[in-house]
């Protein structure tokens, strides 16, 4: 049953994902840190590349999650580039990008440890 969640749940999330960097957000609770932003960047991008990389290792049978790896750091990269296009309020940071870029490295080794634990 997991497997078949997987994809319908990493679509939407990549949806909102999507929606969100891209409208203005106003009213996001404040976490009380001068960098709240970033911290909301890592998050999102951390469930967003656990969610890919366990339905990657869910479905494909040699578990090679270079290729989502990869597609999740540059879709993070391609999206940060292109939101100050699409929506003149927003802006590219960098320490945005590499806000995603580590969520994604910490996403990814949870879901390797998730996947692991999940197998014995």
């Amino acid at each position: 049953m997991l497997k078949t969640l997987l994809l319908p749940a990493a679509i939407i999330y990549t949806i909102v994902l999507v929606v969100v960097s891209l409208i203005n957000l106003s009213g996001v609770p404040s976490l009380g840190s001068s960098f709240d932003d970033k911290i909301y960047h890592l998050i999102a991008y951390l469930g967003f590349s656990f969610l890919w990389i366990t339905y990657v290792k869910r479905v494909r049978k040699n578990n090679n999650i270079s290729f989502a790896f990869i597609a999740v750091i540059l879709f993070g990269v391609v999206l940060e580039l292109i939101q100050h296009q699409l929506n003149p309020n927003r802006t590219y940071d960098t320490i945005d990008l590499i806000a995603n870029c580590t969520g994604v490295v910490f996403g990814t080794l949870i879901a390797i440890k998730f996947n692991i634990l999940k197998l014995k």
